[in-house]
């Protein structure tokens, strides 16, 4: 008690205690309890009704709970804050989770990719059990010609970007598997938009097979591609179908993700 007499008054802490209390009431909230009465907060904290009711006016006046049937429930200010906090989380964060979980099914080192300027740039990657040696990890610039991911990204970008960016720079030869021709690209690019997703083998890394496939935004466009790079004797043709059916459902969890943030 010596301690509190000695401690000087602090607007300032007594504001943070009642916010924190603040913090607790909306903490009360669950799946199990969407309702609370004002003397039910009271017992739950163990303080006078007209204290419990002094911490419930200032939640209401702020929008953060509202008076209804029974009680209080939370209100219209808390489901905004939650939109912003969808809103605020990054695409890497939302992804990173997924792709943890398609290394894991298939084995298989797991990219996600995202278009820059006239380059690809690798934003996250997943390493399986079996480990390959790559010619890009996380944050590394990548060709945009060599590789399931970038065909995927290029494939739904429109067709006079695509020019641009094909006539930027040469198309740069990494295996006999490059394709350095911008007519043969552009009729690669046909064919994967038709089918849906790319699948490639030693463009860019010998002996390495890729698939790929879009991830989509709200407003409809490819915001990234998620793949798996693995040695192409490790997915023959007979696993390559279901290969390529767990990355396409993996691209279409994160859209589903992706997009609901935006709504």
């Amino acid at each position: 008690m010596t301690g509190q007499l000695d401690r000087p008054a602090s607007g300032y802490r007594d504001r943070n205690s009642t916010a924190d209390r603040a913090l607790e009431v909306l903490q009360l909230f669950s799946d199990d309890r969407l309702v609370w009465s004002g003397s039910e907060i009271a017992a739950h904290f163990g303080v006078a009704r007209s204290t419990g009711y002094r911490y419930l006016k200032g939640l209401v006046s702020s929008g953060f709970i509202e008076e209804c049937d029974g009680g209080f429930r939370l209100g219209p200010r808390v489901f905004e804050l939650a939109r912003l906090a969808r809103k605020g989380l990054g695409l890497s964060e939302i992804a990173r989770p997924v792709m943890r979980e398609l290394a894991d099914d298939v084995g298989e080192t797991v990219l996600l990719t995202r278009l820059s300027g006239t380059a690809v740039v690798c934003l996250e990657l997943e390493e399986s059990t079996h480990h390959i040696r790559l010619s890009y990890e996380r944050g590394h610039v990548m060709p945009v010609n060599a590789g399931a991911a970038a065909e995927v990204l290029l494939a739904w970008t429109p067709a006079a970007d695509v020019d641009e960016i094909l006539a930027a720079a040469p198309l740069k030869r990494f295996t006999r598997h490059t394709i350095t021709s911008p007519t043969a690209l552009h009729t690669r690019l046909a064919q994967i938009r038709r089918q849906g997703f790319a699948l490639s083998s030693g463009e860019l890394d010998p002996d390495v097979l890729g698939v790929a496939a879009p991830i989509w935004s709200a407003d409809d466009k490819v915001e990234a591609a998620i793949s798996i790079a693995a040695l192409a004797t490790r997915v023959p043709e007979s696993r390559t179908t279901k290969v390529t059916k767990a990355v396409r459902n993996a691209a279409e969890r994160i859209t589903t993700r992706l997009q609901h943030i935006d709504e």
